[in-house]
């Protein structure tokens, strides 16, 4: 074996140029193959982390209905056994207690429907990013008249700070209309439509007033302390929320299609690495028969010395190898360099939308043990299994004809 493969690497850089340009084609798969893959997963990251930490939270608690139908008239009437629970299980980093009625949000100028929820100014900055989003004016308060509206709904309804806004609402269990003064105490803008342009912010305990469902809340949006238990659908804390009509769930069983879309991931990186590694299965086949027929006179000779045609399937397998670890050479390299690049600066993708996320930054690459792992073992493998039609053919090679050069 030994002989083998000292062979093979003669062989190989009998032809430098050839053997440099193929090993480059295998190297740049690879690399594409990493660099597509890290930026799969920064995409990824992205809308996990616009689902989970822009507002949604990791988890919520509803009554059972109230995600299909968002009915004023669903809500939770035990938010304090609820609380109670919550601060006692040590899964559980901070929660939120909001109410949600869909209404009417006008101005002296315009109005607009719209969703307004009643949070906890304490309780919300520890679980979403509403303190952050605020790009003018100040956070909100707990203060009755106070309310937070996006930077889109301010526009449409031509407001700005200090503004008067009358807010809309029909009460739960009965449907009577009730109306409130609230004056603008903040703009936000979270970069999303959804709530830039459709969602208000009052006091929670404003919101019960307004709504007449007295403790009572729609919604206990979850922060865990490890982000993972919040796909976990057997985890104790769910079950334990899941009680007396109501229902606990993560963000992943909340938006199954995000959850879709996390298991297309795998499968777009492995059709990615078949395309590439398909067209250069062919590139490596035709480098190594244009290798064989320049020595179709060689093999002819050791054939008729008595080399045995699994020798020869060795030595054009080992030649396979060998080109695969010169390819893996170049392509970790190029692949962890641009991964590295892209990780720090991003790849600009432009602006789009999925599912109401909207991303328009760059997607920064993540860098991953598997992709110089995994990834290279499989180049060695389709490598060496791509040189096994040439080594079957340059074993069956007669002497008589190839010492004639003429096949």
């Amino acid at each position: 074996m030994p002989l083998t493969l000292l062979l093979a690497y003669r062989n190989l850089f009998r032809n430098i140029r050839r053997t440099v340009l193929t090993s480059l084609m295998i190297g740049c798969c690879l690399a594409a193959l990493i660099v597509t893959d890290g930026a799969m997963k920064g995409m990824l990251d992205v809308m996990v982390d616009s689902v989970t930490q822009t507002f949604a939270g990791e988890g919520t608690v509803h009554r059972e209905g109230f995600r299909d139908s968002m009915d004023a008239d669903l809500y939770m009437n035990n938010v304090d056994e609820l609380e109670a629970t919550l601060q006692d299980d040590q899964a559980i980093a901070a929660y939120s207690v909001r109410t949600i009625a869909g209404g009417m949000i006008s101005s002296s100028y315009n109005m607009t429907g719209g969703a307004i929820y009643g949070v906890s100014a304490e309780q919300e900055a520890d679980v979403s990013k509403l303190k952050q989003a605020i790009i003018r004016g100040s956070y909100l308060s707990d203060g009755d008249a106070d309310i937070l509206l996006g930077k889109d709904m301010a526009e449409l309804l031509e407001v700005d700070l200090r503004d008067r806004i009358v807010v809309t609402l029909a009460q739960v269990d009965g449907g009577d209309l009730s109306q409130a003064l609230f004056k603008v105490s903040g703009i936000f803008h979270f970069g999303l439509r959804e709530l830039d342009e459709n969602v208000v912010f009052i006091s929670l305990a404003r919101s019960q007033e307004i709504l007449g469902t007295g403790h009572g809340a729609h919604e206990i949006a979850l922060r865990f302390v490890n982000a993972e238990d919040a796909q976990d659908s057997d985890l104790p804390i769910f079950r334990r929320l899941t009680d007396h009509g109501n229902e606990a769930l993560g963000w992943l069983d909340a938006n199954p299609n995000i959850g879709a879309m996390i298991e297309m991931v795998d499968y777009s990186t492995l059709i990615v690495g078949l395309i590439l590694f398909l067209l250069a299965t062919f590139g490596i086949i035709n480098s190594m028969f244009m290798s064989i027929y320049e020595r179709i006179y060689e093999f002819g000779v050791i054939k008729a010395l008595g080399t045995q045609p699994r020798q020869l399937i060795q030595l054009i397998l080992s030649e396979a190898f060998m080109l695969a670890l010169l390819g893996l050479i170049i392509g970790m390299s190029l692949g962890g360099l641009a991964t590295w690049y892209f990780s720090i600066h991003g790849i600009p993708f432009g602006e789009f939308e999925f599912e109401g996320i909207s991303l328009a930054d760059n997607i920064k690459t993540i860098p991953a043990l598997s992709q110089f792992i995994v990834f290279p073992f499989w180049v060695v493998v389709l490598t060496v299994v791509a040189g096994i039609y040439p080594a079957v053919f340059a074993s069956r090679i007669v002497p008589s004809r190839a010492l004639q050069r003429a096949l």
